[in-house]
């Protein structure tokens, strides 16, 4: 049994896109971060750092986003959001989630310039591609996570940020993020600022 705890607009909202993706059953706890209910003594016996996402496996927590889609990626194959290819392909998927976890998820705490300087990084990065790695993947999710929060925060003309634009648009095409969007927007978006 899966559990994903989740605050919606939040990191989680990539485990949450690929669990749609997978179409494996789970429960959903959301977690508001105004009221604190991320540092609940039950939440933080879960998680000690008091972040989201959680996701329970057999009741077994695993923490941070790019563990937890590497979990779903390989528990589920099916899905195929890895690329084939053998150790060097999810090497390749690592790095990607890297990038995204220590370069972009921090960029807005640093100011518009230096999120727009590393959102650029990720545009040429991406070039032109259709996905990340060339297929559709656990990267995808999780660099359309981050981008969708700086979209909706500062509204870039797409020309700016041409391939990352052209990967939203394709993003927002796919069944699994429209749930994952109106099931968070239902919930509602309590973000702090």
């Amino acid at each position: 049994m899966l559990t994903l705890y989740f605050t919606p607009g939040s990191s989680s909202m990539a485990p949450h896109i690929a669990l749609h993706e997978i179409g494996a059953p789970f429960e959903r706890r959301p977690l508001s971060l105004r009221r604190g209910e991320n540092r609940a003594p039950e939440y933080l016996a879960l998680n000690p750092e008091g972040k989201v996402p959680t996701l329970l496996i057999d009741g077994r927590p695993l923490t941070e986003v790019a563990a937890i889609l590497f979990y779903l990626a390989k528990a589920f194959p099916d899905a195929k959001l890895l690329p084939e290819g053998g150790v060097e392909a999810e090497a390749r998927a690592i790095s990607w989630m890297s990038f995204t976890a220590a370069s972009l998820h921090p960029a807005r705490s640093k100011g518009l310039e230096h999120a727009g300087a590393v959102f650029a990084i990720a545009d040429r990065r991406l070039g032109a591609n259709e996905w990340a790695l060339g297929r559709y993947s656990i990267a995808d999710i999780h660099l359309f996570r981050l981008f969708w929060r700086f979209r909706g925060s500062y509204n870039p003309p797409a020309s700016q940020f041409p391939n990352l634009s052209a990967h939203y648009d394709r993003m927002m095409a796919r069944p699994a993020v429209r749930a994952t969007i109106e099931i968070e927007t239902a919930v509602g978006y309590d973000l702090p600022a």
